[in-house]
């Protein structure tokens, strides 16, 4: 559960306990998709302060299987990661990965009922059906310690009307999930000597306001008790529906709608964004947990960020009256690819201590770029890993 240490206007620090560690908040989880973060390995995620990834559900149900992995030990021993893993439930991915398998088989599969949705595998074109029970069962066989309900996420745009079916639908299938979830887990209790998983709800509701506010609302006040848990209900919040191509604008909008109205005492979950300054609004517009492909996605490509200034760091000056929405002048970022670093033999940022930084120069990463060598994969992840990871603990300090 959430300790909250100190709190300053709305950013919030604290530790969240779980049933493999605690985890300084604010934090940011690195994406362990299929198990592995790609190209970092777990003592290089342990090296730049690690603390909790995050795995999917979706890919690790379909391959190689949760009860496999049940049968190896769980993801934690599966992957040799000691820590909190968080994983998702697989509703984003069984809506964005439809288009995909439709690409590929003519249909996408994705087929929305009150029971749950069948879809594609967009590798093989093979059917599965989803429910909320079962996405909570194959969470419980992977041994998460944070488990997500499982919910729709409407694409953007969307209409008010369809967004207001999806969010009461997620919220018919959050309760569904909670009351599946504290049966499972008090019929097996002797799996949790250190305490049992945490569940964390999904607010939806698109880019409207009216929306966002019921979401939280409907959330709130499930009848907790009558479904077999404990009256305290939720034991984090997450906000979903804001990395589907909306304007970045709608990011600060919902951050003001939904934050005043989540409870104090439960960690607040930002799903799947974003740049430096984004999370930066985040976290002072009371937000305690992120995740984003952007780190190791932007330094495969060669984009990697570094920082303009981290001595005696401030949050930057924000350019909305309302105080949430950043300028991202703290940082910048570099192609490592351009001609100009082709025989700079200085590292990628004197300001930066991880192992790419201590030991590589940036003619050295430009080389492996342009001949395609594999461990530059490994290098520019790590860096921009540990940007993301100093930025959190900077915020943590500040």
């Amino acid at each position: 559960m959430l300790a909250l240490i100190s709190q300053k206007n709305n950013r919030r620090i604290g530790k969240l306990h779980t049933k493999s560690g605690v985890i300084n908040t604010p934090f940011f989880m690195p994406i362990a998709t299929k198990g592995a973060v790609k190209n970092v390995s777990p003592e290089d995620l342990l090296a730049i302060g690690a603390e909790i990834v995050l795995g999917n559900t979706y890919h690790l149900w379909l391959r190689p299987g949760d009860d496999l992995i049940a049968r190896a030990g769980g993801l934690h021993k599966f992957m040799n990661w000691n820590g909190p893993i968080l994983t998702d439930s697989g509703g984003y991915q069984v809506f964005s990965l439809g288009a995909r398998a439709k690409e590929k088989y003519g249909s996408n599969g994705v087929k929305l009922s009150e029971k749950g949705v069948e879809f594609a595998d967009p590798l093989n074109g093979s059917s599965h059906f989803m429910m909320p029970e079962k996405s909570i069962d194959i969470q419980l066989n992977l041994g998460s310690d944070i488990v997500m309900v499982l919910d729709e996420c409407p694409p953007f745009p969307c209409s008010h009307g369809d967004a207001k079916k999806s969010l009461e639908l997620t919220t018919r299938w959050a309760a569904r999930c909670f009351k599946h979830f504290h049966k499972k887990v008090a019929e097996n209790q002797e799996k949790y000597p250190n305490g049992r998983p945490l569940l964390f709800c999904i607010v939806q509701g698109s880019v409207y306001e009216d929306l966002r506010k019921e979401s939280v609302r409907q959330l709130m006040n499930i009848e907790f008790s009558a479904l077999g848990g404990p009256v305290s209900g939720w034991d984090g919040y997450a906000i979903g529906g804001v990395a589907v191509g909306e304007p970045r604008k709608h990011l600060y909008e919902i951050l003001r709608w939904v934050v005043p109205y989540l409870p104090a005492d439960k960690p607040r979950y930002l799903m799947g964004l974003g740049k430096p300054e984004e999370l930066v609004a985040a976290v002072e517009a009371g937000m305690d947990m992120f995740d984003c492909v952007i780190p190791t996605r932007e330094g495969r490509h060669g984009r990697l960020f570094r920082w303009k200034r981290i001595s005696n760091f401030q949050f930057p000056i924000s350019n909305d009256k309302e105080g949430i929405d950043f300028k991202g002048d703290f940082y910048e970022t570099i192609n490592i690819n351009n001609e100009q670093f082709k025989e700079d033999f200085t590292p990628i940022d004197l300001q930066c201590d991880c192992y790419t930084c201590k030991k590589f120069t940036k003619a050295y990463l430009n080389h492996l770029l342009r001949t395609d060598e594999p461990f530059f994969l490994k290098l520019a992840s790590v860096h921009n890993l540990n940007f993301y990871l100093k930025l959190m603990a900077l915020l943590r300090e500040g």
